[in-house]
């Protein structure tokens, strides 16, 4: 495996992890019991792990766009 396909692998295990940590209220928990509220303002580490799930997007996709090219 290349070097690069393994680091694509990892930032996506590393993307799938971020976004299973975040929190929402909306959605199918809130049919089930949950708070319903509309809007939600992300502090502390739901900021970062926020900010981090858009930068390892990012890369993400400049990794499949360097081997597409490539």
């Amino acid at each position: 495996m290349k070097l690069i396909s393994l680091i694509q692998v990892l930032v996506a295990v590393a993307i799938v992890a971020l976004i299973l940590l975040q929190e929402r209220s909306s959605g199918f928990s809130a049919l089930m019991g949950g708070e319903g509220s509309v809007y939600q303002t992300r502090r502390g580490v739901e900021k970062g792990a926020f900010y981090a799930t858009i930068v390892l997007c990012v890369a993400f996709i400049g990794l499949a766009v360097y081997q597409l090219l490539r």
